[in-house]
């Protein structure tokens, strides 16, 4: 475990920040979220960065609701979790109204810029360059998550826009204590950020020397922006001073993101896809996102067996879960689009007829070569530094939210004077239709790069409902392990009775199609593993798959148990 440093200056100024939201005399009250046990509450945050989740808590502890304290805690992200939280990004939200006893999707996912073209990535050897989708101006999309987290709020919210980001402008600010988690980020990627001027004078101390833990982090220039966000609001970001000033720099360095992508861009609420398992009713993402297409397809095949009857990660068990995979994910590397431009069969895909189809080719005791499996005839055609968050309020409120900047702090570039960093987004689009991409399985022409097009991704915020509440509210990073993360936290909870906790922390096993083998993580018993070897799957020993901070609640007592993964930092905190 790493160590956590939380000196009295951070907490003291975290909470002064705070005490501008609340009434004189509430002080000494509201200092018992922070140390609030995480199980057993009647409101629980859980994000993948503490000082986000007591930012949230503390939202929801003077009458906030789901959606006020998911949009603050997304604002602290961007501040405390730079790999990973972001404005200059994009995701997806699950946002249930208990008023409405509806859920709804919010999509604001990123999208190529209007000067993007299909051979864009591709050099006069005919082989695509990956420097430049990855870390070049020209990997930059354009980012959704300012404007996403101002719709969430104005349609849902109670508080302000300004109001969500006062606790993210006094982080940023006065600066927070690094951990050694946050502090070995920056030194992993110091090549990446060292590229750029304007990423040095950010994330290196004078001379270009790295942070160590213990450090304070100060970020004047992202303070400014946040400030300007809050007094002018999101037409800041895609209109005003910072619109200008990320289009300025884009173009003077042979990008095409342009002042007119960033005034155009707007984030979409969508119906969400809906399935069912066992009884249990499961919402999650629309396309362009394929992870939610891809949990819904697995769980309905892994529906027509007796999963518990196997055993919890028997070689049984992880052969199901495995084949079923495999399958869900070249159908997505077929299908996974942009709904707007390309037809994506997802009723289809996650039909009960087409899982029932699915499972007359697995073999209940012999793996399935990956070059025997192809892509379904769907009915009616149609990166690891990610992070999720999960909010319950009292009322029963539920937000899940997904959100990254792609790579580990995206393209590693930081917009100058703006204090943030850009997306690299443009690398999930499929360059080479037909090939494999490094993050994540062989994709089709279905997400070949388009103007004005949204890229695939396996993010997939999800909800599960019983007897028409929210039941588990959950999600992860992880590519494309997003989706066996989910899957297997549903499974465990359902099928295994486990608690939410354990359901999280419980040993993860993923099979991507191609390359045709089963990663597990440790904790797995040898003998399963020479079983599962004999049965003809390719083992092999990865490292830790996802984090899937999530929430449960239980019905009966009313209350939320939270449960943060110990895979990567993160906090689950109740009241």
């Amino acid at each position: 475990m790493f160590r956590k440093n939380r000196p009295p200056v951070t907490l003291i100024a975290f909470i002064i920040s705070a005490l501008a939201l609340v009434p004189c005399g509430a002080a000494q009250a509201d200092l018992k979220p922070l140390i609030s046990p995480v199980s057993g509450s009647r409101a629980m945050v859980v994000t993948g960065q503490d000082l986000a989740t007591r930012a949230g808590l503390y939202v929801l502890r003077r009458g906030g609701n789901a959606v006020d304290a998911a949009v603050t805690a997304a604002f602290v992200m961007a501040v405390t979790l730079p790999r990973a939280g972001n404005i200059g990004g994009g995701g997806f939200m699950l946002i249930y109204s208990a008023k409405k006893k509806e859920i709804t999707s919010l999509d604001f996912w990123q999208k190529a810029p209007a000067g993007a073209s299909r051979e864009m990535y591709i050099g006069p050897d005919g082989k695509s360059d990956q420097r430049l989708s990855r870390f070049s101006y020209l990997a930059v999309a354009v980012p959704g998550t300012v404007a996403g987290l101002a719709a969430a709020l104005k349609r849902y919210g109670t508080i302000s826009f300004a109001r969500a980001l006062i606790p993210a402008i006094r982080l940023a600010e006065d600066g927070y204590m690094l951990n050694e988690m946050q502090a070995a980020d920056m030194k992993s990627y110091e090549q990446i950020l060292k590229a750029y001027p304007s990423t040095v004078k950010i994330f290196f101390k004078p001379g270009g020397v790295p942070y160590e833990a213990g450090d304070m982090f100060i970020q004047k220039d992202l303070a400014r922006t946040l400030r300007e966000l809050a007094r002018r609001g999101p037409d800041a970001f895609y209109k005003g001073s910072i619109a200008e000033k990320i289009a300025d720099q884009v173009k003077a360095n042979g990008g095409i993101l342009t002042k007119e992508d960033l005034a155009a861009y707007a984030p979409f609420f969508r119906k969400p896809l809906q399935g069912s398992y066992r009884g249990y009713d499961i919402f999650t993402m629309q396309p362009p996102s394929f992870g939610g297409t891809s949990v819904i397809e697995i769980l309905n095949i892994l529906e027509g067996y007796d999963l518990r009857a196997c055993g919890h990660n028997s070689a049984a068990a992880i052969h199901l879960l495995s084949e079923a995979m495999k399958r869900a994910l070249a159908d997505a590397a077929r299908y996974a689009g942009d709904p707007g431009m390309v037809k994506v069969p997802a009723a289809g895909l996650t039909s009960k007829a087409y899982a029932q189809d699915l499972r007359k080719s697995i073999n209940p005791g012999r793996a399935t070569p990956s070059v025997q499996i192809r892509p379904g005839n769907a009915p009616g055609y149609e990166k690891e530094s990610t992070t999720h968050f999960s909010v319950v309020d009292r009322e029963g409120n539920a937000v899940s939210c997904t959100f990254t900047l792609n790579g580990n702090f995206g393209s590693g570039i930081v917009v100058d004077g703006a204090g943030f960093l850009l997306n690299n987004e443009m690398d999930n689009f499929n360059i080479h239709p037909g090939a494999a991409d490094p993050g994540g399985p062989i994709e089709g022409e279905a997400n070949a790069i388009a103007p004005n097009k949204r890229m695939t991704t396996g993010m997939a915020p999800t909800i599960v409902m019983k007897n028409g509440r929210p039941f588990i509210v959950t999600g992860s990073p992880g590519s494309s392990r997003i989706i066996s993360t989910i899957v297997q936290v549903i499974v465990n909870v359902t099928d295994f009775d486990m608690n939410i906790q354990e359901a999280v922390n419980a040993p993860k096993v993923h099979n991507e199609w191609l390359p045709d083998e089963l990663r597990i993580e440790k904790g797995i018993s040898p003998d399963t593993v020479r079983i599962l070897g004999q049965m003809g799957h390719k083992v092999v020993m990865g490292d830790p798959m996802g984090a899937a901070t999530s929430i449960l609640v239980d019905q009966k007592k009313g209350t939320r148990f939270g449960a943060a993964d110990p895979r990567r930092e993160g906090t689950a905190r109740g009241y």
